[in-house]
């Protein structure tokens, strides 16, 4: 379990999905049409072709994170309080999306923000009130793991810029198979710098990815799978959300992930529409 509740109340969500069936098994969005930063050194793209290269890094290890992954923060009159979650900016037409785990948001109330880039107390690319979550009718329904996966809405900027104006975005991939090379951003919560990993995933179970590295203790709910991170942009895919079986996994070495498919695909659509 990849999360800590540390005293929220239940957050109620908003959108209901019924998946589709004959949906096509492969989405990709397109990339970042927003911010043009280059790679961070450290960062998955600085990364990637190490990681490309020798496959498996050693074991999760601090850095000072990327533009598009953030951490989830509850708020209190309007102050930043702990951060218990990660959350990943998608693309998507109106700029406004990001996806995490849906047991991030089970058992929380009040105003939560998202903070990309966040490291060290400093919020470089500002804060993003969640105003919307959208998760399929399995998960509300049953919590069923393989629906673990949510879409988080975010407010605009005062002066109407959008969160992926500011951040770029990652690209949503559904359909992606095991084994795949990605490299998995977290933000534990008792860290104020989000831990990096790059491994190939396994198949769990037809519905479950599997993810091994040390390091993705509790807070690194909802960190990204990403795969074909490329080190011109820095955008990647997200194929999955560390989640799923065990709400992640039980302990820090090994982390799982609903495999993206169909539903995802929907559920996506569905945010896209603003419900």
């Amino acid at each position: 379990m990849r999360w800590s509740a540390g005293g929220r109340k239940p957050l109620r969500l908003f959108a209901v999905l019924a998946a589709a069936a004959g949906l096509t098994a492969l989405l990709l969005v397109p990339a970042d049409r927003g911010a043009a930063d280059g790679p961070v050194p450290g960062s998955p793209a600085a990364g990637r072709d190490a990681a490309g290269a020798a496959g498996a890094s050693p074991g999760g290890q601090a850095f000072g994170g990327v533009a598009a992954v953030g951490a989830l923060f509850s708020e209190n009159t309007g102050r930043l309080g702990t951060h218990f979650c990660t959350a990943t900016v998608v693309h998507s037409p109106h700029g406004d999306l990001a996806v995490t785990a849906a047991h991030c948001l089970s058992g929380t109330s009040g105003p939560i923000a998202f903070v990309p880039g966040y490291a060290n107390g400093q919020q470089p690319r500002g804060i993003w009130q969640v105003t919307r979550v959208f998760t399929d009718q399995a998960w509300q329904s049953a919590q069923d793991p393989d629906h673990d996966v949510a879409f988080l809405q975010l407010s605009p900027a005062s002066d109407g810029t959008r969160v992926e104006d500011v951040t770029g975005a990652e690209q949503l991939g559904t359909g992606w198979t095991a084994p795949a090379l990605v490299q998995v951003i977290g933000y534990p919560d008792d860290a104020d710098q989000p831990v990096l990993c790059a491994n190939w995933t396994k198949s769990f179970s037809p519905t479950q990815l599997e993810f091994d590295c040390g390091g993705y203790t509790n807070g690194t709910s909802g960190g990204p799978f990403l795969a074909g991170l490329s080190g011109a942009s820095g955008q990647g895919t997200v194929i999955g959300v560390i989640g799923g079986y065990q709400q992640g996994g039980d302990t820090p070495e090994v982390s799982y992930s609903a495999v993206f498919g169909a539903a995802v695909a929907v559920l996506f659509e569905t945010a896209e529409a603003g419900g």
